[in-house]
């Protein structure tokens, strides 16, 4: 069996978000969809150890903000790579609170969605949660980002949790000029730089400051590796 007949689906990419106890989290996410229109309602397959999955199920409220297609990477980054066990991802963002109590990530957002759950579905190592649409506007007219430009024009990865996660395998290189983040999976290759750190193509990763961090999940020089 072709395992390319998955990547033949689908997906935007978006911020879920959800309150615990007056505390904020929030998380990136691809598989949201529009389950019907009368009521408006929508579903997020969220995993089950990630911290948002545990404010949703206790607060039972979402918000889905739609990110734009120009979003930076450390933006998605810290929503996509880091725990809100560990940083508050909502301190120095626009946000604004929903009619539901949740909180609405603003910052690069083309859209927004609010939900309150209605029913969930247990499916192994996620959680589906069904919410009625409870408040939505338009933010902008960017085009929004897909999952398919997030992975091959700014060659994003998967987190593990997500749905769409598939391990990559090594592949050989003919010199070691590609590093691999060891913490978010993402390649720095020199023929394409890192345009939005300021970084030119054509510059090899040991010439790459020593203060250069990975793009997607903030980790320095030293959690790379030469490609395989």
């Amino acid at each position: 069996m072709n395992r390319e007949a998955f990547r033949k689906i689908s997906y935007g990419l978006y911020v879920v978000s959800s309150i615990q106890d007056g505390k904020f989290n929030g998380q990136i996410a691809n598989s949201m969809f529009q389950v019907t229109s009368e009521p408006s309602t929508i579903a997020v397959s969220i995993a089950k150890e990630n911290l948002t999955h545990a404010y949703i199920a206790s607060s039972r409220v979402f918000s889905v903000s739609i990110l734009a297609e120009d979003t930076p990477m450390t933006f998605i980054g810290l929503f996509g790579f880091k725990s809100g066990r560990d940083t508050d991802k909502f301190k120095n963002l626009k946000h604004r609170i929903g009619k539901t109590g949740a909180p609405i990530v603003l910052d690069h957002a083309v859209a927004y969605l609010e939900a309150k759950v209605v029913q969930e579905l247990e499916c192994g190592s996620h959680t589906i949660f069904v919410g009625e649409v409870a408040d939505y506007d338009s933010l902008g007219n960017e085009a929004p980002m897909t999952y398919s430009y997030y992975h091959t024009v700014r060659k994003g990865k998967a987190p593990k949790t997500a749905p769409t996660y598939e391990r990559e395998e090594p592949r050989a290189t003919a010199a070691a000029s590609r590093y691999v983040c060891t913490l978010c999976g993402y390649v720095y290759d020199p023929a394409l730089g890192d345009p939005e750190s300021g970084v030119p193509a054509g510059r090899a990763f040991e010439d790459l400051p020593a203060d250069w961090t990975c793009p997607v999940c903030g980790a320095g020089k030293d959690q790379f590796e030469p490609e395989q």
